[in-house]
């Protein structure tokens, strides 16, 4: 531990907002300054992860989530006000950090993670750090992460029960990631949460999470403080848990093991940053590319499922649709020829070139603005990033989309 009786007054700034953490030896207020972190949900644990962040400094933050502020959110959300009700949460929440923190460069994305994040946002960050209350999201996460290099902190609680965990993928293949500790259990839950493509999350939920203030705050605080000690090249608690558990004040840590056959562990080697835009850029033109590289059998991987028709049952009609899968609700599922209450959907995630779809720019099949996809042959695979999206997406957060950052071993 740093004496700080050793730091002399001179040695600090004059008026400083930072200076008491200049009096921890290891601290590094430039690095924070530098470090780009993606902030995905701004529930109770969002809002206090970015209210911490604002306080520690951290100069680049994005904020995604796609809902809207209610009344009941008022008891567990520090940036939220009454008159905020309606609003976007991500967007009041970066407002409220720049009040807090007004260097922060901070950029709001209101959109869903599973269907409108592009995975070049996450190649963007330094750090990912979750404040979801569902499995889905957290294994869209996670895929996305390995699949990129990143690392990702994740947080849940339930009354006043909590997690913290840091998930770090590694070279060596050796790290568990978050598939790696789902159980049987909570495959089954996807799987019923998933039963019905057609249903917003607020139709398939009916219900909430009971949470509180109290447990957001412990939860978020684990989570920065370990995503301080990432930033500082310090241990931490990669591929183990932190569980407090608020009935008895005990807390423990958890240790995972990495499953061998987890499908997560697909992390793209190489990535190429293209200057097009989603909305200009086809499957059939990064296909040229890749064959080029990979050889005439390469294939275009979305990492997502898009929609290709609604096929109805009773009457035969098969209606041809090119969206993404959330683009869809329930009330699409009827057919208007013949009122039958349930349309088949059919999707795809995979092109060889020769469908009508390839021609098609992105954007017109579903997918979301900066996204990654992937071309792959038996023997490799290269990532393809929109990058020309990046301006639009994340605005003055853009900077550089390359893999400048941190070095994460």
């Amino acid at each position: 531990m740093t004496d700080a009786l050793s730091i002399s007054p001179a040695d600090l700034a004059d008026g400083d907002r930072f200076d008491r953490f200049k009096l921890i030896g290891w601290w590094d207020q430039p690095r924070l300054r530098a470090a780009k972190v993606l902030v995905i949900g701004a529930g109770a644990l969002g809002n206090e992860i970015v209210k911490n962040l604002a306080l520690l400094g951290i100069g680049n933050v994005i904020i995604a989530d796609k809902d809207r502020i209610e009344h009941s959110n008022l008891s567990r959300s520090i940036l939220y006000r009454a008159e905020d009700a309606g609003r976007p949460k991500a967007e009041v929440a970066a407002r409220a950090a720049r009040e807090i923190y007004p260097d922060m460069n901070v950029h709001a994305l209101d959109g869903d993670v599973l269907h409108t994040l592009g995975a070049g946002v996450y190649r963007w960050a330094d750090v990912v750090m979750g404040g979801l209350d569902n499995r889905e999201a957290r294994l869209a996460i996670n895929r996305q992460c390995c699949r990129i290099g990143r690392p990702w902190i994740d947080g849940a609680i339930e009354v006043i029960q909590g997690v913290a965990r840091v998930f770090v993928p590694d070279a060596a293949q050796e790290n568990p990631c978050y598939e790696c500790t789902m159980s049987e259990r909570d495959w089954k839950l996807l799987a019923a949460r998933r039963s019905c493509n057609l249903l917003t999350r607020r139709e398939m939920e009916g219900g909430r999470t009971p949470t509180t203030p109290t447990i957001a705050s412990i939860i978020a605080g684990v989570q920065c403080q370990e995503l301080l000690k990432l930033l500082h090249g310090l241990d931490t608690l990669a591929g183990r848990g932190f569980v407090f558990a608020g009935d008895s004040c005990d807390s423990y840590i958890v240790s995972y093991q990495r499953k061998p056959d987890c499908s997560s562990h697909d992390t793209l080697g190489e990535i190429v940053a293209l200057e097009g835009t989603s909305q200009t850029v086809t499957p059939l033109a990064i296909l040229q590319a890749a064959r080029q590289r990979l050889g005439n059998d390469a294939v275009l991987d979305f990492g997502r499922d898009l929609v290709r028709a609604l096929a109805c049952p009773a009457c035969g009609r098969r209606t041809m649709v090119s969206c993404s899968l959330a683009s869809l609700r329930v009330g699409d599922a009827r057919c208007p020829d013949c009122d039958a209450p349930e349309r088949h959907v059919e999707t795809f995630n995979t092109l060889r070139g020769d469908e009508p779809e390839a021609a098609k720019p992105l954007a017109e099949l579903g997918v979301p603005p900066l996204d990654i996809l992937t071309a792959r042959t038996l023997e490799g695979a290269i990532g393809y990033e929109i990058a020309g999206d990046a301006p639009g997406v994340i605005g003055q957060a853009a900077g550089d989309t390359g893999d400048e950052g941190l070095e994460w071993t």
